[in-house]
C-alpha cells in the first residue's frame, strides 16, 4: 500500500519583506524554519508546483499582454543557477529568457548603469530572469568603491548617491509595473557556514571543479559588509508593487519549492488566460472537427486549400 503524502501548504508571505520594515538579515534564517514533510515536498508538492507554472506560463505566452521580471540576487554559492535549473528549464523556452550579469564591459560603462538592464527586459507574454541585476550597482559597486569607474559626472558622486540610486529602482520598477510588467525580487538567503561547504564541495568534488573561482573566496572576506548592504538595500526597495522575498538557501529542496510558490502567487495575481478565438476561427474549427471524425481527409485538404486562397 503505497504511503498517502500529507497535504503541503505553506504561506509565502512569512518570507516577504513588507514596505516599511526594517530588515536585519542576520535575524532571519537561511534554513528550513517550519515543520514540513520533506519527501512529501519533492515527490507531490514540487512536481504539482512546476505543472502550474507551466500552466501559466503557456497562458501568460499566448495572451501575449503582461510581462513577467523575476530578479534572483544572492550571496556566490547560494543557489541562484540550481533555482533557475530546477524551477525553470521545464518551461517553454520560447517565453523564458536567463539574463546572467557579470561585471560591465566598456561599452555598458559608456551607458548610465541601467541601461543593459533595460535591454534585457523580457517581451510582453515573456518570463525574463535576472541572475543578478541592476542590484549589482547598489551592492558590489558599493562594496569595493566601483562607483568612480562609472564614468559619472564628479558633482554627482556625494553621500546621497545611494539614496539617489534606491529612489530610481523604485522608480523604474513602478514604471514597469505601471505598463504590465510585474517584477518580483529574491534574495536567497544562505548562511556563511553552508556557503563555506558548497565552496569547499567544489574544491574538492572533481565534477563541480569548473564552478571554482577565486573571486568567490576572496568575496568571503566582505561576508559582514555584503549582509549589511544587503539588509540596506531589501529596506529600501522592497515595495507592494516589487517585493522582495527573503528565501532561506541553506536546504535546496526547500528554496526551490518555496521559489516555485512565489512565482505561482505572483502568475496567479497576473490572472492569464488562453485568448478567446474569433467566431469565425471557431467555426473552422468546428468543421475541421466534424471532417477528422469523419475520416474524410480529402475534405480536409480541399479546406485547407480554400482557407489558403482566402489568404
Amino acid at each position: 500500500m503505497e504511503k498517502e503524502m500529507p497535504e503541503i501548504k505553506i504561506d509565502i508571505d512569512r518570507y516577504r519583506a513588507k514596505e516599511g520594515d526594517k530588515i536585519n538579515l542576520k535575524k532571519i534564517a537561511t534554513a528550513c524554519d517550519i515543520d514540513i514533510d520533506k519527501e512529501a515536498v519533492k515527490t507531490a508538492a514540487f512536481p504539482e508546483a512546476l505543472e502550474e507554472i507551466n500552466l501559466l506560463q503557456a497562458k501568460l505566452y499566448a495572451q501575449s499582454t503582461y510581462g513577467f521580471i523575476i530578479v534572483l540576487q544572492a550571496m556566490d554559492a547560494a543557489g541562484k543557477d540550481g533555482t533557475i535549473k530546477h524551477v525553470f528549464s521545464h518551461l517553454d523556452p520560447n517565453g523564458v529568457h536567463v539574463v546572467s550579469f557579470k561585471q560591465p564591459n566598456s561599452e555598458e560603462k559608456d551607458h548610465d548603469y541601467m541601461w543593459r538592464i533595460n535591454r534585457a527586459l523580457p517581451r510582453r507574454g515573456d518570463i525574463g530572469i535576472f541572475n543578478r541585476s541592476h542590484y549589482e550597482d547598489v551592492i558590489v559597486t558599493r562594496v569595493h568603491d566601483l562607483i568612480k569607474e562609472d564614468k559619472l559626472p564628479q558633482n554627482l558622486v556625494n553621500k546621497n548617491i545611494w539614496d539617489t540610486r534606491y529612489r530610481q529602482i523604485k522608480d523604474w520598477e513602478r514604471y514597469l509595473g505601471e505598463n504590465g510588467f510585474h517584477v518580483i525580487k529574491i534574495f536567497l538567503h544562505v548562511s556563511k557556514d553552508e556557503q563555506r561547504n558548497r565552496l569547499a564541495e567544489r574544491i574538492l568534488n572533481k565534477k563541480k571543479n569548473w564552478k571554482f573561482s577565486m573571486a568567490d573566496i576572496n568575496e568571503r572576506r566582505y561576508w559582514d559588509r555584503y549582509q549589511e548592504l544587503y539588509s540596506e538595500m531589501i529596506t529600501a526597495t522592497s515595495t507592494k508593487a516589487a517585493p522582495w522575498y527573503i528565501v532561506p538557501a541553506d536546504n535546496k529542496w526547500y528554496t526551490r519549492f518555496v521559489v516555485s510558490q512565489i512565482v505561482i502567487r505572483a502568475l496567479r495575481d497576473i490572472a492569464p488566460e488562453f485568448p478567446e478565438m474569433s467566431k469565425e476561427i471557431k467555426n473552422q474549427l468546428d468543421e475541421f472537427r466534424r471532417l477528422i471524425e469523419s475520416g474524410n481527409v480529402g475534405m480536409i485538404e480541399e479546406m485547407q486549400d480554400m482557407m489558403k486562397g482566402g489568404n
